[in-house]
């Protein structure tokens, strides 16, 4: 049988002018299709029936279509490791012992790529594309279980430690062998994602997911089933995918990343050469919007991608798994949009299980930031290209920050009322130098060497590098008070703004449960907190009422550690610790705001 099905392979590698890898992960996505249609006829309390179908088509793909018995036991190892250190491993920690072991596994197979594996064979598939995947579900599943463990041992903390994204994909019971092996070989997205949470697939199996689905929607005749129809919403994704794969085919007979080394390219204009840098990141980024829109397109008819009813107007949302937005990224006017469309779950993990795990005291920096883009490197590969582009990207990530809370409330506020007559400028202006710097951004990210990278880079004279040099000088340096002071005076405030200063507003992350993009960065210094009315502490402290304070404190410590604390009673022992912690925390409180306020 399998060379009967490698020979049909072959065959239509030819007429199509594929490769044999290529014609392989075409074939696997194809066939996930009519699978799909079949999968969610199956009967809906028919757990295991479903979880073995799940896995028997993934092995189908790898022992029959793919040839990757290495590959399966690639797999296989990171999927037994998360399994059993989730299970026996009872430490905090346990997440991040996950994920450094997940991490290393897959450097191991990109160091292999890298410097061990021979010439390119067309007729081989590379694991990692998978193993990456794979990477995003297992890590994500560590933290959604120890999340699960913090709920049963102090419900508080889990309210308060988490954001509502975190909390709606807790696991409370650790799944069965069987259940965990159908999650991580999801076959409609084996190869290629989306990524998605384990809380995801066990509502889909158990069909939990579709609770909201109304009688009369339910398809079905003799048998009502769960899951409703998504043919027509599924097939659309596929039309959208395979005109995006038109496109690149197209584009590869006009221009590709071997132009950047031509004689014809370094003489041209600076900005004919930002130009071409510019179109080639748009090329670069076709073939994704081909892979994900199928696979989505693949996950909406198997089910997976149903994301709530509307009752109101009768609309079904399939969005769960979206992964990409092309209109969005194209027409995005600042980074933060841009990166909101792109790769969307990848996205939502780097940020609520590395950007948001990784803040002290759920306070983000800029040493977030530079970790998750790191690990985002790291998890792509190991040669320099990730690192030149993804560190890039962290100060990217920065200067967009400072260009939206200091420039855009020049032209607008967050309610777009009012606007400047200059404001549709801004927008043109905004969209050219984000497109311009994200063409100039992935260069290295598709040439991956670190010489060919500079040399691109230095054909247009490092100009974003170098304008994030002179604006973090300007925003970040000692003249940073005088620029923003300057830049503040001819800020619009919305109608009706108050003039009164009210208290910053505590940090806070919400997602709704709905939704499917996230940003890779959440922006705690944006605009719409700016335009917050800030409220100062009452404060009516004379130096004699502070002097006063302070000795009171003194006496209650002083009585507090006193030989005589021991004879008083119980009950007024507590009421002292308790008056001691309020005035502490009050006082911490009016500190932290004088500080918030001096700051800003």
């Amino acid at each position: 049988m399998v060379q009967w099905v490698q020979d049909q392979i072959r065959y239509m590698a030819y007429s199509t002018g594929l490769d044999e890898e290529s014609t392989k992960i075409v074939m696997c996505l194809l066939l996930s299709f009519p699978l799909s249609a079949l999968f969610k006829r199956l009967p809906d309390n028919k757990y295991t029936l479903k979880n073995l179908v799940v896995i028997g088509v993934s092995f189908f793909y790898i022992f029959i279509i793919l040839e990757l018995k290495g590959g399966f036991v690639t797999l296989l190892i990171s999927t037994t490791f998360t399994y059993l250190i989730t299970k026996y491993l009872k430490s905090d920690l346990m997440p991040w012992f996950n994920l450094a072991f997940l991490m290393g596994h897959l450097c191991i197979n990109h160091l292999k790529a890298q410097f061990w594996q021979a010439e390119y064979d067309p007729t081989k598939i590379d694991i990692t594309g998978a193993q990456m995947v794979l990477v995003m579900k297992l890590s994500s599943f560590a933290w959604s279980y120890r999340d699960g463990k913090l709920l049963k041992r102090d419900p508080k903390a889990f309210q308060e430690k988490l954001n509502t994204y975190q909390r709606s994909r807790v696991v409370v019971e650790h799944p069965s062998i069987l259940s965990f092996l159908g999650y991580a070989f999801f076959f409609p997205s084996l190869l290629t994602g989306p990524s998605f949470d384990y809380s995801d697939y066990q509502n889909f199996i158990n069909t939990e997911l579709f609770s909201d689905v109304p009688d009369t929607k339910r398809p079905g005749k003799r048998r009502k089933r769960m899951i409703p129809k998504s043919g027509r919403i599924a097939f659309a994704k596929v039309v959208q995918g395979a005109a995006w794969a038109a496109i690149w085919i197209t584009s590869l007979n006009y221009i590709t990343t071997d132009y950047l080394f031509t004689v014809e390219y370094q003489q041209k204009p600076l900005i004919v050469k930002g130009i071409v840098l510019t179109i080639l990141g748009f090329t670069y980024r076709l073939k994704y919007y081909a892979v994900w829109l199928i696979s989505e397109g693949c996950c909406i008819l198997v089910g997976i991608g149903y994301n709530g009813y509307d009752a109101s107007t009768g609309k079904f949302y399939w969005n769960r798994v979206q992964n990409i937005a092309p209109w969005e990224f194209e027409t995005g006017q600042n980074v933060r949009t841009c990166l909101e469309a792109w790769n969307m779950n990848t996205n939502k993990w780097l940020k609520n299980f590395i950007y948001l795990r990784s803040a002290k005291n759920n306070k983000p920096g800029f040493l977030s930031t530079l970790l998750t883009f790191a690990t985002s490197a790291f998890w792509h590969g190991t040669k320099p290209g990730y690192y030149l582009s993804f560190v890039s990207g962290a100060f990217y990530q920065t200067i967009g920050k400072i260009f939206r809370r200091n420039i855009r409330p020049i032209f607008t506020t967050k309610d777009a009322e009012p606007v400047t007559r200059y404001k549709t400028l801004y927008d043109i202006v905004s969209w050219t130098v984000t497109h311009l710097a994200f063409g100039y951004l992935v260069q290295p990210f598709v040439i991956l060497e670190f010489k060919k990278s500079i040399k691109v880079w230095s054909s247009v004279y490092f100009f974003p590098h170098i304008a994030i040099g002179i604006i973090l000088f300007a925003f970040k340096g000692p003249f940073s008070r005088s620029v923003t002071g300057f830049l503040r005076k001819y800020h619009l405030k919305s109608k009706g703004e108050s003039e009164t200063i009210s208290a910053p507003k505590k940090d806070t992350i919400t997602v709704h449960p709905n939704a499917s993009d996230a940003s890779l960065i959440p922006e705690y210094d944006n605009q719409e907190e700016l335009n917050q009315p800030i409220i100062l502490p009452e404060i009516d402290f004379s130096k004699e009422d502070y002097d006063e304070l302070m000795n009171k404190i003194d006496e209650l410590q002083k009585l507090r550690s006193s030989k005589d604390f021991s004879l008083i009673e119980n009950e007024e022992k507590q009421a002292l610790y308790e008056a001691l912690d309020s005035l502490s925390k009050d006082i911490g409180k009016v500190m932290g705001n004088i500080r918030s306020f001096k700051n800003d």
